[in-house]
Parts: structure tokens; C-alpha cells; sequence
């Protein structure tokens, strides 16, 4: 699996910290929403496209926050 994208909400500390992770394995795009930092819960999606799962982390980054995208790759 190829991390491809990454975005944290730019708060520090397990309660408020949040992170969104864009991956592709073959053909299947993944999304990860997490909670709470290295060590927090995560919510996981499946997508056929890249624009299907871009369409999950816009809708995500609108939430609370001062959103920016770390990493980039591919």
C-alpha cells in the first residue's frame, strides 16, 4: 500500500490531534480518518477511484480546524 496524501487538523495532543490519510493499493483507494494521534482510533474507507475517495477527505477537511496537507507523493 503507497501512502499518497496526508492532513492533520494542526492540533497537538491525543484529545484534539486529527489525521487523514490518502492510499492506493492496486486499483483500491483508501482513506484513514484518525483520532487522537500515533496511538488514536481510526476509521477506514474503500473507494474504486481516486476522485471517490477525494470526495470522503474534502468532506472531512471541512470539520473544525486548521487543516493542511503534510506529505505528498507518486
Amino acid at each position: 500500500m503507497e501512502q499518497r496524501k496526508h492532513w492533520w487538523n494542526g492540533k497537538w495532543g491525543r484529545i484534539a490531534r486529527k489525521d487523514v490519510f490518502l492510499r492506493v493499493n492496486g486499483d483500491t483507494w483508501h482513506v484513514e480518518a484518525r483520532a487522537g494521534g500515533a496511538e488514536g482510533v481510526s476509521q477506514f474507507s474503500e473507494h474504486d477511484s481516486e476522485d471517490a475517495a477525494l470526495e470522503i477527505v474534502r468532506a472531512m477537511l471541512t470539520g473544525p480546524g486548521n487543516w493542511r496537507e503534510l506529505s505528498t507523493s507518486g
